[in-house]
Protein backbone atom coordinates (compact mmCIF):
# COMPACT_ATOMS: atom_id res chain seq x y z
CA UNK A 1 0.00 0.00 0.00
CA UNK A 2 1.35 4.14 -0.88
CA UNK A 3 2.76 5.68 1.93
CA UNK A 4 0.28 8.64 3.44
CA UNK A 5 0.09 11.64 5.04
CA UNK A 6 -2.94 13.46 5.99
CA UNK A 7 -2.86 17.25 6.91
CA UNK A 8 -3.86 18.66 9.98
CA UNK A 9 -7.56 20.82 9.44
CA UNK A 10 -7.00 24.58 10.29
CA UNK A 11 -8.61 27.54 8.61
CA UNK A 12 -6.85 29.27 5.75
CA UNK A 13 -6.05 32.34 7.95
CA UNK A 14 -3.54 30.21 10.50
CA UNK A 15 -1.48 29.41 7.62
CA UNK A 16 1.04 31.90 6.43
CA UNK A 17 1.99 32.49 2.90
CA UNK A 18 0.75 30.85 0.04
CA UNK A 19 -1.39 28.00 0.58
CA UNK A 20 -3.52 25.35 -1.06
CA UNK A 21 -6.30 22.78 -0.72
CA UNK A 22 -5.20 19.58 0.18
CA UNK A 23 -7.83 16.22 0.05
CA UNK A 24 -4.82 14.06 -0.14
CA UNK A 25 -0.52 13.65 -0.07
CA UNK A 26 0.84 10.31 -0.22
CA UNK A 27 3.36 8.48 -2.45
CA UNK A 28 2.24 5.69 -4.48
CA UNK A 29 3.15 4.70 -7.90
CA UNK A 30 2.00 6.69 -10.62
CA UNK A 31 -0.86 4.68 -12.11
CA UNK A 32 -1.75 6.47 -15.78
CA UNK A 33 -0.11 7.97 -18.78
CA UNK A 34 3.60 7.92 -19.80
CA UNK A 35 5.12 7.56 -16.72
CA UNK A 36 3.02 4.47 -15.53
CA UNK A 37 4.85 2.71 -12.72
CA UNK A 38 6.88 5.70 -11.56
CA UNK A 39 6.87 6.03 -7.77
CA UNK A 40 5.61 9.46 -7.16
CA UNK A 41 4.37 12.13 -4.50
CA UNK A 42 0.61 13.27 -5.41
CA UNK A 43 -0.83 16.36 -3.86
CA UNK A 44 -4.55 15.74 -4.84
CA UNK A 45 -6.49 19.46 -4.40
CA UNK A 46 -9.59 19.92 -3.65
CA UNK A 47 -11.96 21.56 -5.81
CA UNK A 48 -13.21 21.37 -9.36
CA UNK A 49 -14.58 24.06 -12.05
CA UNK A 50 -16.34 20.45 -13.67
CA UNK A 51 -18.74 17.92 -12.46
CA UNK A 52 -18.13 14.49 -14.17
CA UNK A 53 -20.68 12.17 -12.89
CA UNK A 54 -17.80 8.89 -13.29
CA UNK A 55 -15.19 10.86 -10.71
CA UNK A 56 -13.13 8.24 -8.77
CA UNK A 57 -12.10 11.62 -6.54
CA UNK A 58 -15.51 12.52 -5.15
CA UNK A 59 -14.42 14.20 -2.35
CA UNK A 60 -12.42 16.72 -4.46
CA UNK A 61 -15.22 17.85 -6.85
CA UNK A 62 -19.30 17.25 -5.80
CA UNK A 63 -18.22 16.90 -1.86
CA UNK A 64 -15.26 18.64 -1.31
CA UNK A 65 -13.28 17.74 1.57
CA UNK A 66 -9.83 18.99 2.62
CA UNK A 67 -7.46 20.68 5.15
CA UNK A 68 -5.33 24.37 4.11
CA UNK A 69 -1.76 23.70 3.77
CA UNK A 70 1.11 26.22 3.15
CA UNK A 71 3.20 25.55 0.13
CA UNK A 72 5.82 25.25 2.14
CA UNK A 73 4.62 22.99 4.51
CA UNK A 74 3.46 20.52 1.11
CA UNK A 75 7.15 20.99 0.08
CA UNK A 76 8.56 19.56 3.31
CA UNK A 77 6.72 16.71 3.13
CA UNK A 78 7.38 16.17 -0.42
CA UNK A 79 11.00 16.00 0.59
CA UNK A 80 10.78 13.74 3.74
CA UNK A 81 9.64 10.80 0.94
CA UNK A 82 13.31 10.50 -0.22
CA UNK A 83 13.43 7.70 -2.81
CA UNK A 84 10.92 10.17 -5.34
CA UNK A 85 11.58 12.50 -7.97
CA UNK A 86 8.25 12.98 -9.03
CA UNK A 87 5.68 14.65 -8.01
CA UNK A 88 2.00 14.50 -9.62
CA UNK A 89 -0.40 17.57 -8.73
CA UNK A 90 -3.91 16.38 -9.07
CA UNK A 91 -7.63 17.04 -8.41
CA UNK A 92 -9.94 17.84 -9.06
CA UNK A 93 -8.71 20.70 -10.69
CA UNK A 94 -5.32 22.09 -9.23
CA UNK A 95 -5.36 24.78 -11.61
CA UNK A 96 -8.10 26.70 -10.54
CA UNK A 97 -5.80 27.51 -7.93
CA UNK A 98 -3.28 30.45 -8.25
CA UNK A 99 -0.82 29.34 -5.29
CA UNK A 100 -0.58 25.89 -7.60
CA UNK A 101 2.22 27.98 -9.65
CA UNK A 102 4.26 29.25 -6.34
CA UNK A 103 4.30 25.38 -5.55
CA UNK A 104 5.61 23.87 -8.86
CA UNK A 105 8.00 26.88 -9.29
CA UNK A 106 9.22 25.74 -5.49
CA UNK A 107 9.57 22.21 -6.45
CA UNK A 108 10.99 23.02 -9.92
CA UNK A 109 14.08 25.09 -8.03
CA UNK A 110 14.34 21.49 -6.21
CA UNK A 111 14.82 19.70 -9.04
CA UNK A 112 11.53 17.59 -8.84
CA UNK A 113 10.37 16.13 -12.06
CA UNK A 114 6.26 17.99 -12.17
CA UNK A 115 3.21 16.43 -13.85
CA UNK A 116 0.52 18.50 -13.77
CA UNK A 117 -3.35 16.74 -14.30
CA UNK A 118 -5.53 18.83 -15.83
CA UNK A 119 -9.18 19.09 -17.33
CA UNK A 120 -7.54 22.00 -20.29
CA UNK A 121 -9.60 24.60 -19.72
CA UNK A 122 -6.81 26.62 -17.34
CA UNK A 123 -3.40 27.74 -18.57
CA UNK A 124 -1.58 28.88 -15.76
CA UNK A 125 2.27 30.30 -16.44
CA UNK A 126 4.27 27.83 -14.16
CA UNK A 127 7.56 25.57 -14.47
CA UNK A 128 5.50 22.01 -15.47
CA UNK A 129 7.42 19.14 -16.91
CA UNK A 130 4.04 16.88 -18.21
CA UNK A 131 0.99 18.57 -18.62
CA UNK A 132 -1.61 15.57 -18.62
CA UNK A 133 -4.42 17.04 -20.58
CA UNK A 134 -7.51 15.12 -19.84
CA UNK A 135 -10.28 17.10 -21.84
CA UNK A 136 -14.18 15.61 -20.61
CA UNK A 137 -16.04 14.24 -23.42
CA UNK A 138 -19.92 14.62 -23.59
CA UNK A 139 -20.10 11.03 -21.73
CA UNK A 140 -18.65 12.48 -18.71
CA UNK A 141 -21.40 14.72 -18.32
CA UNK A 142 -23.88 14.77 -15.49
CA UNK A 143 -27.02 14.13 -16.35
CA UNK A 144 -29.82 13.92 -13.90
CA UNK A 145 -29.49 9.59 -14.54
CA UNK A 146 -26.04 9.92 -14.15
CA UNK A 147 -25.47 12.62 -11.30
CA UNK A 148 -24.26 11.63 -8.28
CA UNK A 149 -26.13 13.58 -6.38
CA UNK A 150 -29.53 13.05 -7.88
CA UNK A 151 -30.47 15.88 -9.27
CA UNK A 152 -28.34 16.96 -12.26
CA UNK A 153 -28.07 20.95 -11.58
CA UNK A 154 -24.67 20.58 -12.56
CA UNK A 155 -25.56 19.13 -16.48
CA UNK A 156 -25.47 22.53 -18.19
CA UNK A 157 -22.85 24.19 -16.80
CA UNK A 158 -20.24 21.12 -17.21
CA UNK A 159 -21.13 21.36 -20.96
CA UNK A 160 -20.37 24.67 -21.27
CA UNK A 161 -17.35 24.79 -19.96
CA UNK A 162 -15.91 21.11 -20.44
CA UNK A 163 -14.53 22.11 -23.56
CA UNK A 164 -11.55 25.21 -24.33
CA UNK A 165 -10.28 24.70 -27.66
CA UNK A 166 -7.88 27.65 -26.74
CA UNK A 167 -7.04 27.07 -24.01
CA UNK A 168 -6.12 23.33 -24.87
CA UNK A 169 -4.37 24.89 -28.22
CA UNK A 170 -1.75 26.87 -25.59
CA UNK A 171 -1.57 24.05 -23.16
CA UNK A 172 -0.35 22.27 -26.29
CA UNK A 173 2.05 24.44 -27.43
CA UNK A 174 3.51 25.69 -24.61
CA UNK A 175 4.05 22.24 -22.63
CA UNK A 176 5.53 18.61 -22.71
CA UNK A 177 1.75 17.32 -22.90
CA UNK A 178 -0.41 14.25 -23.26
CA UNK A 179 -3.72 13.86 -24.15
CA UNK A 180 -5.50 11.30 -22.41
CA UNK A 181 -9.20 10.22 -22.66
CA UNK A 182 -11.58 8.86 -20.63
CA UNK A 183 -13.04 6.20 -22.46
CA UNK A 184 -16.16 4.40 -21.85
CA UNK A 185 -17.01 2.69 -25.02
CA UNK A 186 -17.05 3.01 -28.83
CA UNK A 187 -19.32 5.86 -28.80
CA UNK A 188 -16.74 7.97 -27.50
CA UNK A 189 -14.32 7.37 -30.50
CA UNK A 190 -15.53 9.99 -32.81
CA UNK A 191 -15.92 12.59 -30.42
CA UNK A 192 -12.19 11.69 -29.57
CA UNK A 193 -11.60 12.27 -33.28
CA UNK A 194 -13.36 15.26 -34.16
CA UNK A 195 -11.91 17.04 -30.93
CA UNK A 196 -8.19 16.31 -31.80
CA UNK A 197 -8.71 17.67 -35.08
CA UNK A 198 -10.12 20.66 -33.87
CA UNK A 199 -7.06 20.97 -30.80
CA UNK A 200 -4.72 19.94 -34.08
CA UNK A 201 -6.13 22.74 -35.90
CA UNK A 202 -5.80 25.45 -32.97
CA UNK A 203 -2.37 25.15 -31.76
CA UNK A 204 0.64 25.48 -33.28
CA UNK A 205 2.67 22.46 -32.39
CA UNK A 206 2.00 18.65 -33.88
CA UNK A 207 0.55 15.87 -31.87
CA UNK A 208 1.48 12.83 -32.68
CA UNK A 209 -0.78 10.31 -32.23
CA UNK A 210 1.49 8.44 -29.53
CA UNK A 211 0.65 11.61 -27.29
CA UNK A 212 -3.09 10.70 -27.51
CA UNK A 213 -3.89 8.13 -24.52
CA UNK A 214 -6.83 6.06 -24.47
CA UNK A 215 -7.89 5.28 -20.65
CA UNK A 216 -10.94 2.91 -19.75
CA UNK A 217 -13.18 4.08 -17.33
CA UNK A 218 -13.38 2.66 -14.06
CA UNK A 219 -12.87 3.44 -10.25
CA UNK A 220 -12.73 -0.92 -8.82
CA UNK A 221 -10.93 -3.48 -10.84
CA UNK A 222 -14.80 -5.39 -11.65
CA UNK A 223 -15.36 -1.93 -13.96
CA UNK A 224 -11.62 -1.84 -15.88
CA UNK A 225 -12.34 -5.23 -16.15
CA UNK A 226 -15.39 -4.25 -18.12
CA UNK A 227 -14.05 -1.89 -20.51
CA UNK A 228 -10.10 -2.41 -20.61
CA UNK A 229 -9.84 -4.92 -23.80
CA UNK A 230 -12.32 -3.09 -25.43
CA UNK A 231 -10.25 0.23 -25.15
CA UNK A 232 -6.77 -1.50 -25.44
CA UNK A 233 -8.90 -2.78 -28.96
CA UNK A 234 -9.81 0.78 -30.11
CA UNK A 235 -6.38 1.95 -29.35
CA UNK A 236 -4.73 -0.53 -31.49
CA UNK A 237 -7.88 0.35 -34.46
CA UNK A 238 -7.22 4.31 -33.89
CA UNK A 239 -3.23 4.35 -33.60
CA UNK A 240 -3.18 5.90 -29.97
CA UNK A 241 -1.86 4.57 -27.20
CA UNK A 242 -3.50 2.52 -24.56
CA UNK A 243 -2.87 3.61 -21.02
CA UNK A 244 -4.50 1.29 -17.80
CA UNK A 245 -4.88 2.07 -14.50
CA UNK A 246 -2.44 0.76 -12.30
CA UNK A 247 -3.22 2.12 -9.29
CA UNK A 248 -6.86 0.64 -9.44
CA UNK A 249 -5.31 -2.96 -10.81
CA UNK A 250 -2.89 -2.90 -7.20
CA UNK A 251 -5.24 -1.35 -5.21
CA UNK A 252 -8.78 -1.25 -6.14
CA UNK A 253 -10.52 1.44 -5.35
CA UNK A 254 -8.77 2.26 -2.02
CA UNK A 255 -8.25 5.67 -0.29
CA UNK A 256 -4.66 7.52 -1.67
CA UNK A 257 -3.78 5.47 -4.49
Amino acid sequence: MPVSSTADEQPADDVDGATLPVNELFYPLQGEGKLTGAPSVFVRTSGCNLRCWFYDSYHTSWEPTHAIMSVDDIVEEVQSHDDAGHVVLTGGEPLIHDDAVTLLEQLDDLGYHTTVETNGTIHLDAPIDLESISPKLASSTPTPEKDPKGDGEWADRHEERRIDLDTLGALVDDYNAQLKFVVTGPDDLPEIESLLADVRSTAASRIPDSDVLLMPEGATRDELDARRNEVAELAMEYGYRYTPRLHVDLWNDAPET
